[in-house]
């Protein structure tokens, strides 16, 4: 694991209680859990950012960060997380979302959108397409969120056994 790496980048807990700008933020980004990195913490991180990431919102950062600090997961690979879906890779996201949405909800996928800036395609146009995708965005979510929760922790297990075992050999 890059522990190492990342740690020496990472701000500390008291650093960031005594930054002046934070102002009543500095009490909850101050724990100390949202800064270390460790098997629970960081499992923990990679579900809440891969979820996020997966849900159309604005403003996923803030879910993300937000989510960190409530269950104590590691606040930085929260947030980075999130930014897997950037603009040049959400429509190939949303898109796949959308697909499980219908699939699910058993409708049929719009083909083709005459896409017009005007509320008055708003409202006809996203009615047709909330649904499905945010469906299938929750679904495709949690299912990162458990998978990579799942699968963080069997690694980082496999590889701590890995190095009991190079120690007990030497």
């Amino acid at each position: 694991m890059p522990k190492r790496l990342i740690k020496k980048y990472l701000p500390n807990s008291e650093k960031i209680k005594t930054t002046k700008g934070l102002g009543f933020l500095a009490k909850w980004l101050g724990n100390p859990k949202l800064w270390h990195i460790h098997r629970h913490n960081t499992s923990k991180a990679f579900a809440i950012g891969l979820f996020w990431m997966s849900i159309p919102i604005p403003f996923q950062m803030v879910t993300a960060a937000i989510s960190a600090i409530i269950f104590k997961a590691n606040l930085p690979i929260s947030i980075a997380l999130v930014w897997i879906s950037n603009p040049l890779t959400m429509p190939v996201f949303f898109y796949f979302n959308y697909l499980i949405g219908t699939w699910v909800l058993g409708h049929y996928v719009v083909e083709s959108i005459d896409f017009e800036l005007s509320f008055h395609w708003i409202f006809n146009a996203l009615g047709e397409l909330w649904l499905p995708l945010y469906i299938g965005s929750f679904i495709v979510g949690t299912s990162l969120a458990i998978i990579s929760h799942l699968t963080l922790r069997l690694i980082w297990r496999i590889s701590v056994i890995l190095k009991w075992q190079q120690r007990k050999g030497k």
